[in-house]
């Protein structure tokens, strides 16, 4: 276990960031160089980028790094399709970084990452070169210490903390013992008990009554800045207004303007559109996600309206997607929700739902789904999802066609998706609420190989 953690409370935190850094100006803004966490994707920092623009940060110094395939291996020195290595991970977003450097033409980027995300940029700091191209590095819910730390169990994943990968990044650096490799300037940001990924307790990774090894300090680092934010889950660490407000005033040494998303008049949308792929030698392991664009697939955009999820008339945007899987430009009317229907061969007809996009933003990825087989038989299946935190029954308000979301029980935040399935197979308006963002789709019939996306942007 670390020792003589540095930890801070939200509110004295602000005090004591401000001397972390001096204030770039206007167009002295370094780049920031997003890095997203395990299976997810550059969308996932849609908002924070929204937050950032907002207080004035020029849009194209904010670059947010899509990972091919970004699940990590079972085991770290094992080849493992449709999966990277730390090395391989490293490698990719060392490239990302020169990219961003040489078209900015800055000297320096700071690294803002989100759960495995900090590994790949711990690992390229400390053994890429990253010293010298590095300014500042904010990892929020990084488990630096492990999502375990059990001797003689997987310590071959990357995720061990005792394992390799991690004692190796976690050797002290000087005659302090700090963890992190200067001069970076470093800050971590961690839940003080909520992160379903630094539990003493087994649960998350399917071994309840099981003692991790790991304290919900797991993600602090000595020598670092450690922010605690009260009851936040395992992606509000990045993605919440409170996590922006504590990064801005570590990068900037001042507090931002505001902490919400400040509408545009004029909103252009684009994205990729991406698959799944299969794993060929494990048939029961099914389908993973990767980041690669899905060439043919088809989108249509359809303005809802918001009491019924039905559509204002005919598409108002339609696109066959190239070899880069760009489903844009599309100007978005400011106020209005939006229905993206995604088709592809060997995938099921796609039903995004979306509330109103208040900011432009070239983010929106947009992922061709499979049904089950254990779902066909239902009238329709109908995801609700919260890609950029968890839902907490103890903490949030919510609700998905009028009833508690299924599958959300007790215990803390460790889920961030519910399934409704409907029997009935006659359309009809479905409704999904957290925290007072609203979301109204409609039913398809999953007997036509549909399904249906209740998407939260918050």
């Amino acid at each position: 276990m670390l020792q003589r953690r540095t930890l801070f409370p939200l509110l004295a935190a602000g005090l004591l960031l401000a001397g972390c850094a001096a204030t770039p100006n206007g167009t002295d803004r370094p780049p920031i160089v997003f890095v997203h966490g395990n299976g997810d994707s550059a969308s996932i920092w849609q908002t924070t980028v929204w937050r950032f623009e907002s207080n004035g940060w020029p849009r194209d110094r904010l670059h947010a790094i899509d990972l091919p395939y970004p699940l990590a291996r079972d085991e770290d020195g094992k080849t493992q399709p449709g999966r990277t290595s730390t090395a391989e991970h490293m490698a990719y977003l060392k490239a990302e970084v020169e990219g961003v450097l040489k078209r900015t033409g800055a000297r320096q980027v700071v690294l803002v990452a989100n759960s495995r995300g900090g590994n790949a940029v711990r690992n390229y700091v400390q053994n890429g070169g990253g010293a010298s191209t590095v300014s500042h590095a904010v990892l929020g819910g990084t488990p630096n210490h492990g999502v375990w730390a059990i001797k003689g169990f997987r310590e071959g994943n990357e995720f061990s903390g005792t394992g390799p990968f991690l004692t190796g990044l976690n050797a002290p650096k000087n005659a302090a013992g700090d963890e992190v490799t200067g001069p970076v300037q470093w800050m971590t940001i961690r839940s003080d008990n909520n992160d379903k990924f630094a539990q003493p307790d087994g649960l998350w990774i399917g071994a309840k009554g099981t003692a991790t090894n790991v304290g919900f300090d797991g993600p602090a680092l000595k020598g670092a800045t450690n922010v605690v934010i009260p009851r936040i889950d395992h992606r509000e660490t990045s993605f919440s207004p409170a996590a922006f407000d504590a990064t801005w005033r570590f990068i900037t040494g001042a507090a931002p303007a505001t902490t919400a998303v400040v509408p545009e008049a004029r909103i252009v949308l684009d994205g990729k559109i991406t698959g799944l792929g299969l794993v060929p030698t494990d048939p029961a392991t099914g389908t993973y996600a990767n980041n690669l664009p899905l060439p043919g697939a088809r989108l249509e955009i359809y303005a809802t309206d918001p009491a019924t999820g039905e559509r204002r008339g005919e598409a108002v945007h339609r696109k066959t997607v190239a070899a880069d899987g760009r489903w844009g430009p599309f100007t978005a009317q400011p106020g209005v929700s939006y229905e993206f229907v995604v088709a592809a061969e060997g995938y099921a007809t796609t039903h995004i739902y979306r509330s109103p996009f208040p900011r432009s933003s070239d983010l929106i990825h947009l992922r061709a789904e499979r049904l089950a087989a254990a779902d066909r038989n239902a009238g329709s299946v109908v995801n609700f999802t919260r890609p950029r935190g968890y839902f907490d029954l103890e903490r949030d308000r919510m609700g998905l066609d009028g009833k508690p979301l299924p599958g959300v029980g007790p215990g803390g935040a460790g889920v961030s998706s519910a399934k409704l399935l409907i029997q009935a197979p006659q359309p009809r308006p479905v409704a999904a609420e957290f925290n007072g963002e609203k979301l109204v789709g409609r039913s398809w019939s999953a007997s036509e190989n549909r399904t249906v996306t209740l998407e939260l942007t918050y």
